[in-house]
């Protein structure tokens, strides 16, 4: 990877930030576009806007076609078998929210058992929580161990033939470590599960093979991959989409309606009702093949390597807490500057140029189990360099500093 090319194309990169160059550190949350995303959707608005799947016109016609194209490009992408397995969505949240109250709500019932783990993001939380009161089933959470992994035998002791949902997360947000998801799924299925996956963090990172997980629905953003923010979409296999009803209602999403009666269309389109996010789609298909271009398993090598040399660099600063497992990790770390508030580290970072994240990372029952309030976050994509984990090393000591915590 030529990282000084990869950094030229993304034009926000070239500025400064209270007077200093910018360090971005933040792409866990949302990632930075590089000019053919931007230039796509650009070329979309003046080019091509016009609604999909309706009018015959030319505009229409090339609208549909870049939309349904982008379609084809996430299946192939995930390898996920057939385009019509894809439904665009705003992101992984409403992605996660349409299996909960379309699927999860019709299979589960009294003595069933939903199963996550305590690390998932509120978004592969609380839509569980809410079937489960709604239902009557259990919401149950496979044990962490002490660096935050969980144990196959953990797994195995949780998932039971009462089990009719599991959803994990890929990679946690917080700890930055890979969780186990093809063998999740294995024990998932043997008991007469499925297996749900939040894919917001390893899609990004990592090549997903979604026909050799055998997940049966995996959900994704595009604004963590270089793609517009407002675009995701969600996996399914056909047996399980074709049985689900659709959650939103009105145009596009029907085949015929009646004063009293209607009946829907075919996957995907029971489950994109109203005018779909045209733009959005059009560019996720073009941040699929920005990372294409550099090939996924190369920014996941280099991530490893930002994420070793910085897990190596914070912990050789004293007064500095990491957490999650030093082995096994996507591109980010986690940490605590001893006696001051991930706030008001972020506050001094971002004096100096450097953007990180601060708080509870939307994983408040995580945070407990850590024994903390919040947390600061660095996380890095293909763009990011070692010098900036030097920059950032360097700027926590002066904050460690200005906080009178010298070290020594």
């Amino acid at each position: 990877m030529n990282i000084n090319a990869i950094r030229e194309q993304f034009p926000i990169l070239h500025q400064e930030i209270n007077g200093h160059p910018l360090v971005y550190l933040d792409s866990a949350a949302s990632s930075q576009k590089p000019r053919s995303v931007i230039d796509a959707v650009n070329r979309y608005y003046e080019l091509d806007n016009a609604n999909v799947h309706r009018g015959v016109h030319t505009l229409g016609s090339r609208a549909t076609d870049a939309y349904e194209g982008a379609r084809e490009k996430v299946a192939k992408f995930l390898n996920a078998g057939a385009p019509e397995q894809i439904i665009f969505t705003r992101g992984t949240t409403t992605a996660l929210n349409l299996v909960a109250s379309s699927y999860a709500r019709e299979v589960c019932g009294e003595g069933d058992e939903i199963v996550i783990t305590p690390m998932e993001h509120h978004s592969n939380l609380i839509p569980w929580q809410q079937v489960a009161k709604a239902t009557g089933a259990t919401l149950k959470y496979i044990p962490m161990q002490p660096d935050g992994t969980i144990s196959l035998e953990d797994i195995e002791k949780t998932i039971t033939s009462q089990t009719k949902v599991v959803s994990v997360t890929y990679v946690s947000n917080v700890l930055g470590l890979i969780n186990p998801i093809k063998e999740i799924t294995q024990i998932a299925h043997r008991n007469g599960a499925i297996m749900v996956v939040d894919g917001a963090q390893s899609t990004p990172h990592m090549k997903i093979d979604l026909q050799d997980l055998d997940v049966d629905f995996y959900a994704f953003s595009g604004h963590k991959m270089c793609g517009p923010t407002g675009i995701g979409a969600l996996y399914g296999k056909k047996a399980l989409l074709n049985k689900m009803e659709p959650i939103e209602y009105g145009g596009e999403m029907i085949d015929f309606v009646d004063l009293y009666e209607s009946t829907w269309k075919e996957i995907p389109y029971r489950f994109e009702g109203g005018t779909p996010i045209i733009a959005g789609a059009v560019g996720l298909g073009a941040a699929i093949d920005f990372l294409q271009e550099i090939g996924l398993e190369e920014i996941d090598q280099h991530e490893r390597r930002l994420a070793t040399y910085a897990y190596e660099k914070l912990s050789s600063l004293e007064g500095i807490t990491l957490y999650g497992p030093k082995q096994n990790r996507v591109g980010l770390v986690t940490f605590n500057l001893e006696e001051v508030h991930p706030h008001d580290v972020a506050t001094v970072l971002d004096s100096k140029g450097i953007a990180i994240r601060a708080g509870h990372h939307c994983c408040q029952p995580l945070m407990r189990w850590l024994n903390v309030s919040a947390t600061a976050r660095a996380s890095f994509y293909l763009y990011n360099t070692e010098d900036e984990i030097d920059r950032l090393a360097d700027a926590l000591l002066q904050t460690k500093e200005f906080f009178g915590h010298a070290i020594g």
